[in-house]
């Protein structure tokens, strides 16, 4: 192993006395990177605690999860104290910044094999990992690091190359971390776990907090023409063969970050493909400016690379014009916040006399946020209320990217959280002129606004947002869906006996029309048996009695027939008896008058006495001789079908084309949201609530659980063809936001190349 690879405990510290303008400006330096190195530390706790859960809950064993769930545990409630004891000791780097000179490694190439047996397994494999976070930190960053150390050592005044300090140095950053898990009651493979995350989060981002600390000397004029022209760059990318080394419990948490390919460098890579076409064509031209203009050359002698924080403070302020504004109103419109950010920058550089200007990371990272809103606020899925409100979001959200760029990879980040929480609740809106007593409008107003006025960097905000906005959606939702399964029921109970009348109307309908029927008859049936029918139909899903009420009927009409057959007349002595006291049966049944029951038994009894009768007297003079029916001679002709007519040509016509919306209506899944558009302009939002197949009805609930309209398949078929209905995608909205706008810059880059 190399010298300087090791971890190093360092005792010596250099007893440096800066200069007070010196001293202030290592407040800021300090300041600033304890404050960067934090938020990647925050950023690190938030991945162990999704890898320990994820393993928890793909563990082969109860041991396992349960050994995974107690580390989960105790890094939750040591989390804090680790944070004090890391910002402590970096504190103490820059106030008394260690020699690197005086390093006396744990373990070297030369380390005697007696010495290295005492060393504990666990101690060994735990050195063994931060060795590894050092020397890849250090060779990755090794630009940086120098540019950095050579730039504070003359702050602090050490010249001399044997006495260079350098507060920033990885092996002092892992040593501080490691001291403050020292208090970690967990097994060596759950640390080691912990220190890959370290190494992702903190080490694989420390070039951006030494970068930033260059930027801020470099602006105070320390070393301003020290060259460095190592590519400034995230997380190091993983090769296939290291992914697949690691162990397996670590994979499932690199998915979910490393698989994002580290999505700001994509978009990076993209834009600078497109500043690196010729502009020959407009399309190109518009893809360049997308880009951020055109190749970034070298800012001149006198212009400076705007730092972070200053330029968080730019955004602040801009981010304070629009707080003072009511976010209810004005355009939908996303900012061109690299016209403001510019034109504030040009009135700093003319208050201060010092030209500044923003790096090429800077503009590609408000030229990704700006993209993204531009979707965001021109999709169709969110209401114009709601986007009114989203769109204020725009500084605030790009002030968390500058800050934490694996905002834009990580879904779990918490102000991502927040805007697809925010967008997905504000799908089913729809009323503005309701805005002023609408709840949910009110918590999304109060969201923004809290926002806005509260936002100073940190994520934690927006996770506290986030957490009172589920937790008042979630409440919101129990009481919508309770009232939406009641609404469902009462709408499948309507549609049903709708559909029950009309399907006994039809049955007693056809069967009083086929033959002429004693008047008591039709009373009985219309009356009294179309309500046993009804009933017998509700309950065909558990009993199938409509067609035994069917049967009734038909016997009925059947036996009030005159028969002149022996068969029938003897089939109708044995029918009657038993259809008698079915009749009365059913009535009774559904609680028909038992006065008028027996009134009307009787009656029926003697229309059906009277039949029998008739027949008797019909039967014997069918007996008597008649005479021959002469047989009419048939001419056979040959008939031509007759042409269609134009309106049925046109319906024909219709119904192919309609053949297509109707397709597109059998896939609507329940719960999707629709907007309906109507014929005076006006649109509303709802969701299919559901299907009921019987009737072709498809019954459709507002956010709140109450009907708003109800249409059959074919009127929905209708609909679409006008172009009445537009599906609403439910999915989250920052992910399609990214989607398509990485798309549209490969589709524009593709194009130019």
């Amino acid at each position: 192993m190399n010298k300087g690879s090791g971890v190093s405990y360092i005792r010596e510290r250099v007893k440096a006395h800066p200069k007070p303008a010196d001293e202030l400006l290592l407040t800021r330096i300090r300041d600033h990177s304890i404050s960067m190195l934090l938020n990647f530390l925050n950023s690190m706790f938030d991945g162990v605690d999704d890898s320990f859960f994820e393993l928890a809950n793909h563990a082969h064993t109860n041991n396992e999860q349960n050994r995974y769930f107690e580390a989960m545990r105790e890094i939750r409630i040591k989390r804090k104290g680790i944070e004090n004891h890391f910002q402590q000791e970096l504190a103490r780097l820059f106030n008394q910044p260690p020699s690197q000179h005086k390093s006396s490694e744990i373990l070297s190439d030369n380390v005697d094999a007696d010495v290295l047996s005492l060393v504990q397994n666990d101690a060994l494999e735990e050195s063994v990992a931060i060795n590894s976070m050092i020397s890849k930190a250090r060779a990755n960053f090794s630009g940086s690091l120098l540019q950095f150390q050579t730039r504070v050592s003359s702050v602090y005044g050490e010249t001399n190359e044997e006495n260079a300090v350098n507060p920033l140095d990885p092996e002092h950053i892992c040593k501080a971390f490691s001291d403050a898990c020292i208090g970690l009651d967990i097994e060596i493979k759950e640390k080691l776990i912990v220190y890959k995350q370290f190494d992702r989060y903190v080490m694989g981002n420390l070039v951006e907090c030494l970068e930033e600390a260059n930027k801020i000397m470099i602006q105070a004029g320390v070393m301003p023409n020290l060259k460095y022209t190592a590519k400034k760059s995230r997380v190091t990318p993983r090769s296939t063969s290291d992914v697949s080394a690691r162990p397996l419990e670590a994979q499932s948490d690199a998915n979910s970050h490393d698989g994002a390919g580290d999505v700001f460098s994509q978009v990076q890579e993209l834009l600078s493909a497109l500043r690196n076409t010729p502009s020959d064509s407009s399309e190109q031209q518009q893809g360049a400016t997308v880009g951020a203009g055109g190749r970034q050359a070298p800012p001149p002698g006198n212009v400076q690379f705007i730092a972070d924080a200053d330029l968080l403070s730019i955004l602040s302020r801009l981010q304070h014009s629009v707080r003072t504004e009511n976010l209810a109103e004005g355009p939908v419109v996303a900012l061109d916040l690299r016209s403001a950010v510019q034109g504030l920058l040009t009135e700093e550089s003319q208050k201060s006399g010092k030209a500044t200007a923003l790096d090429q990371v800077d503009e590609d990272l408000i030229n990704l946020v700006s993209m993204l809103f531009e979707f965001i606020l021109d999709d169709y899925n969110l209401s114009a209320p709601i986007q009114v409100l989203i769109s204020r979001l725009q500084i605030p959200i790009l002030k968390v990217a500058i800050r934490d760029k694996s905002f834009f990879s990580k879904p779990s980040h918490p102000a991502r959280k927040l805007l697809n929480a925010l967008a997905k609740a504000g799908i089913g809106w729809s009323d503005a002129s309701e805005k002023k007593r609408d709840k949910l409008y009110e918590q999304i107003h109060r969201a923004v606004q809290r926002i806005l006025e509260e936002f100073n960097g940190e994520s934690e905000l927006f996770e506290e947002i986030y957490q009172e906005f589920s937790q008042y959606l979630s409440r919101e939702e129990r009481k919508a869906k309770l009232v939406e399964q009641r609404t469902k029921e009462a709408e499948i109970g309507r549609v049903k006996s709708h559909k029950a009348h009309q399907v006994v109307e039809q049955i007693l309908s056809e069967k009083i029309a086929a033959q002429p029927l004693p008047p008591v008859a039709v009373e009985l049936l219309r009356g009294g048996w179309s309500r046993v029918m009804f009933l017998a139909y509700l309950k065909e899903d558990t009993e199938h009695r409509l067609n035994q009420c069917t049967k009734v009927v038909d016997e009925l009409t059947w036996c009030l027939q005159p028969h002149t057959e022996v068969e029938a007349r003897q089939r109708w002595v044995k029918v009657v008896p038993q259809l008698l006291k079915n009749l009365k049966a059913g009535l009774k049944e559904v609680s028909y008058n038992s006065a008028k029951l027996e009134h009307m038994l009787g009656e029926l009894k003697k229309a059906l006495t009277e039949t029998f009768k008739q027949q008797s007297i019909t039967s014997a003079q069918n007996d008597a001789p008649k005479p021959p029916v002469p047989v009419p001679v048939v001419i056979e002709q040959k008939l031509t079908p007759a042409a269609k007519t134009a309106v049925e040509r046109q319906s024909e016509y219709e119904d192919a084309a309609l053949a297509e919306y109707l397709a597109k209506v059998d896939e609507m899944e329940c719960g999707a949201w629709i907007e309906f558009s109507l014929v005076n302009g006006a649109r509303f939002r709802c969701k299919l609530s559901t299907k009921i197949e019987d009737s072709d009805t498809y019954i459709f609930v507002n956010r709140l659980g109450l009907k708003v309209v109800e249409k059959t398949r074919g009127e929905l078929a209708h609909e679409l063809r006008k172009g009445r209905i537009k599906a609403l995608e439910e999915g989250l909205l920052f992910d399609r936001a990214m989607d398509a706008v990485i798309g549209n810059l490969r589709k524009m880059s593709g194009k130019a190349a």
